[in-house]
């Protein structure tokens, strides 16, 4: 199953991104569909966090309320996007703290506090095992831009 995003929507991730880091600041978005169309993106979600240039915390407060919004909107979230100062890769951290700990969540990784070019070419993508373990997964075979 590959997960469909529109080119919209693949740069309202890069512009948030970029706007919240400021080319200093790690930051995450997270994609979001309903479970009547779990494989097709349909709003990007600019988690309220604090962020410095090797990391971001989510505000707990905001959380609480983002998965009361879930629920009555029949949504979930499909992938957890966020950024790195210089490579992509799913460090320590990113596999300990998942927004979502289920088999199949991934975890999209971009590089440069996503200044570089408005793609996925570069990136790096983990996918949670049914082990618990996180692995790279081909990006190209799961996402699909649309």
């Amino acid at each position: 199953m590959s997960i469909r995003i529109g080119h919209a929507k693949l740069i309202e991730t890069f512009g948030q991104l970029r706007s919240c880091g400021a080319g200093r600041r790690e930051c995450q978005v997270l994609w979001v569909s309903p479970w009547s169309d779990p494989e097709t993106i349909n709003s990007v979600v600019h988690p309220r966090h604090r962020s410095h240039g090797a990391g971001f915390e989510l505000d707990s407060a905001w959380l609480t309320r983002f998965w009361n919004e879930l629920a009555a909107t029949k949504s979930g979230v499909r992938v957890q996007v966020h950024t790195h100062s210089g490579l992509a890769f799913h460090s320590g951290t990113d596999d300990r703290y998942p927004i979502v700990h289920t088999a199949g969540f991934l975890s999209l990784v971009i590089p440069n506090f996503a200044l570089g070019p408005e793609g996925i070419a570069e990136t790096y993508l983990a996918e949670i095992g049914s082990d618990g373990e996180w692995r790279s997964v081909p990006v190209t075979e799961y996402l699909e831009i649309v």
